[in-house]
This record gives structure tokens, C-alpha cells and sequence, in this order.
């Protein structure tokens, strides 16, 4: 999947188009107005793909500790939504998740999804550990579902500023979803997080330009005349996979 060493791969690389913030919002808009895509079937063809990328970047075989525990961090607007829906599914795939979720959005559609990830027995911190070497010690790796391509980073308050600050020192891996959280989505970063894997969903953010660790495209269902019309030149998934290897 991963044609390093291959002529084609930096081909199609170049030609998949980066979106920027008001572009994606104009293409997700497009989806539920003219497409009729509901605002819950996104964020679970995204949360179960997203699932799915995990456990090809990370297999059960390859986890270091006794137990195959991850930690999912889950933010207030979508981005945390998704990662609700990503841990339920890493459950049934039989990874042991635990989320952090902060400040629990009042939306309907957001609380379905948590009362989901409680109905199967996943359970949720009530404050994230300081003293990041728990972190470590506890988790295989730490999803981040924080902030998404939609956060103004002006606004970003406690515990999210908090949350960030500890997910720069930790050891274990990172995947982040979308966009990793406190990064802008127009623009590379240069003092955000550092994660070992990033998976956008749909089409990558222009931020992933400047990504080096393991990228991942998620969520293979766009209708055709919308990734023409965008020109997204999305590239070929393999078989009937949701997501590829960039």
C-alpha cells in the first residue's frame, strides 16, 4: 500500500488538492444541503473509518503493553464526536479505549454518541493525569479528537490549552484526527503537537502539507461529481478499503 520505493506514489501525491478551511466547510455544507448526507451519517462513516486506520497503523500484534489500551481524547464540537464514534468501534475491534471528554457538548447528536460509548462499557476519565509519565505508563498511544479544522485557535481556554500543553511531552504515539489539535488547518505548524500519525478525512487540510510522520486518507464516500467538481484527484483506494496510506 505504501509504494515508497515505487514511480507512482509522488504522482499522485502532488496532484491530491490540500483543502483549505472555507473550502472544506463549503464542500461538507454542499453534502448535507444537496446531497442530503445527515450530519450523524458523517460523523460515522469518518469515527469508523478513522477506526479502521488505527488499527492498520497500530495492529493489536504490534501494541507494546500487556493490554491493548488507548486513550481518546474527544474535544467539544465534531472532531470530539468522531473520536466518540472511532473509540466505540476500536472497542468492538478489541482494543480497550478510554475517553477524556472534557466539556460534553449539548447537542442530541453529540450526547447519542457518547451514551453509545457508555452502553458498551468504555469508560471515561474524569480529569486527565498532569504527570504525563501515568500517561505513558497507562496507554498505548492517545487519539486526539480535540480541536478540529473549525476551531478558531484565538479561542482556545483551559482545559484544551492545558490538554495540549501535556500532549507535547508525552512519549507514546499520537494520531491525530482531521488536523492535528492546534495546528491551524490553513497553515503548517511549527509549536503544536507532534503526532506520529495524521489522518484527514475526505481530503487533506492544507496543514498536512508540512505533515512528515504516517498519513492517512479516511472516509471513502464522496460522490464522484463532487470530488470532480472540487478536483480533489483523490487517489485510488485499494479494494474495498476506506481509507489509504498517502
Amino acid at each position: 500500500m505504501n509504494h515508497s520505493s515505487g514511480e507512482k506514489e509522488p504522482e499522485t501525491v502532488e496532484s491530491l488538492r490540500y483543502l483549505s478551511k472555507v473550502e472544506m466547510e463549503v464542500l461538507v455544507t454542499e453534502l448535507l444541503k444537496d446531497y442530503h448526507f445527515g450530519q450523524q451519517q458523517l460523523i460515522e462513516i469518518w469515527g469508523h473509518a478513522c477506526a479502521v486506520a488505527i488499527t492498520k497503523a497500530y495492529p493489536l500484534s504490534s501494541l507494546s503493553k500487556k493490554q491493548p489500551t488507548v486513550l481518546v481524547i474527544c474535544g467539544p464540537e465534531q472532531n470530539g464526536s468522531i473520536g466518540l464514534v472511532c473509540a466505540r468501534h476500536l472497542r468492538i475491534f478489541e482494543y480497550e479505549p478510554t475517553i477524556y471528554y472534557p466539556k460534553r457538548s449539548p447537542h442530541s447528536l453529540h450526547q447519542d454518541f457518547t451514551i453509545q460509548c457508555e452502553k458498551m462499557d468504555i469508560p471515561f476519565l474524569s480529569y486527565l493525569p498532569t504527570e504525563v509519565q501515568l500517561i505513558n505508563d497507562a496507554y498505548n498511544l492517545v487519539i486526539d479528537s480535540i480541536l478540529g479544522p473549525e476551531t478558531d485557535l484565538q479561542d482556545v481556554k483551559e482545559p484544551y490549552s492545558g490538554i495540549l500543553a501535556t500532549l507535547k511531552q508525552v512519549k507514546i504515539p499520537i494520531a491525530s484526527v482531521d488536523v492535528p489539535s492546534g495546528w491551524d488547518s490553513d497553515e503548517a505548524s511549527t509549536d503544536g503537537i507532534n503526532p506520529e500519525v495524521l489522518i484527514s478525512l475526505m481530503a487533506p487540510k492544507k496543514c498536512a502539507t508540512s505533515f512528515s510522520g504516517k498519513h492517512f486518507l479516511a472516509g471513502r464516500f464522496l460522490p464522484y461529481d463532487m470530488q470532480k467538481k472540487y478536483e480533489l484527484n483523490l487517489p485510488e483506494f485499494p479494494g474495498t478499503e476506506c481509507f489509504i496510506e498517502l
